[in-house]
């Protein structure tokens, strides 16, 4: 059966018009070629659309319920092809999106808070996993972007690119004797006691503090370990340590710890947010990643 757009829109225009002589000026042709177009399409259907007269045309019963749905189906193509049109161009579709813990509560609400705004047809699935996991997730097809700290040297089989460098900062208890100083060189800390980051859980944040430590000139004396910035926090917070942590989440820490920067340049006083995806990323990829270019962690 054949259908097509240019077909149905005639026969909507004669039904309009209720006059094959003014439908075929509205359209930009002769009356003859679409009488004939309008009995290929009676023929096509296989019952009578239209009663002709001398006054004009006007629909029968079936032409009535062909007319609603032909201007149905019409719009429909409309709306598929503005949708495809949209998805193609990143307006609209889904996004698989993998993420570390650090930067849940940090980067993430900023992103989403812009997508949100600039593309409203665009729905942002978020997944939480290590730093290693999303970085295999979107290697194979599992995620299509990922944001990542640190995450090492990757394939050339992923694209990277860093969204966001922000300094390490020690983590002290409110009442230590250096938490009120505008900046402390690490050195300072190498008599106190430490909660390190779990290796397993933190691997980034937990590879910064040693590296940075021995660039200090001390290895970090240990009476805990965490596997999340809660923990860590709350041993601070106890007053029964010291730790380091990136200087974004001053507003994330629990009562009774405060943030206090680092002097030096060392390398290991800096870490990166990655963003990761596919060489062959879809338009919405790309669009997101131009709403992270001023990526700044939200606040309360």
């Amino acid at each position: 059966m054949n259908l097509s757009r240019r077909l149905l829109e005639q026969f909507l225009v004669v039904a309009q018009e209720k006059h094959f002589g003014r439908a075929a000026e509205r359209l930009g042709m002769s009356q003859p070629p679409l009488s004939q177009s309008i009995q290929r399409l009676e023929r096509t259907v296989g019952a009578r659309l239209l009663d002709r007269g001398p006054g004009g045309a006007r629909l029968t019963a079936a032409g009535k319920v062909f007319a609603a749905d032909a201007q149905r189906l019409l719009d429909l193509q409309t709306a598929a092809v503005a949708r495809a049109r949209r998805v193609a161009s990143g307006l609209e579709g889904g996004v698989r999106v993998g993420y570390v813990s650090l930067l849940s509560h940090v980067y993430l609400p900023a992103m989403l808070r812009a997508a949100a705004e600039q593309l409203p047809g665009l729905r942002v699935h978020l997944q939480h996993g290590s730093s290693a996991g999303v970085v295999d997730q979107v290697r194979g097809g599992m995620l299509d972007l990922g944001f990542v700290r640190d995450p090492g040297r990757l394939s050339d089989d992923l694209v990277s690119r860093v969204i966001v460098t922000e300094r390490i900062a020690a983590a002290l208890p409110y009442d230590h004797r250096l938490a009120r100083a505008q900046g402390i060189d690490l050195a300072q800390l190498a008599d106190e006691d430490f909660v390190l980051p779990d290796p397993t859980a933190l691997p980034v944040l937990a590879e910064q503090l040693r590296l940075a430590c021995r660039d200090a000139g001390f290895t970090p004396r240990e009476v805990a370990i965490a596997d999340d910035l809660s923990g860590l926090f709350s041993y601070v917070s106890a007053g029964l340590c010291v730790s380091l942590a990136p200087e974004s989440l001053q507003h994330l820490t629990v009562s009774g710890v405060r943030l206090v920067p680092l002097q030096g340049r060392a390398s290991h006083l800096e870490t990166a947010v990655y963003a990761i995806h596919r060489p062959d990323a879809d338009a919405a990829v790309i669009r997101l990643l131009e709403m992270t270019a001023d990526l700044r962690p939200s606040s309360r």
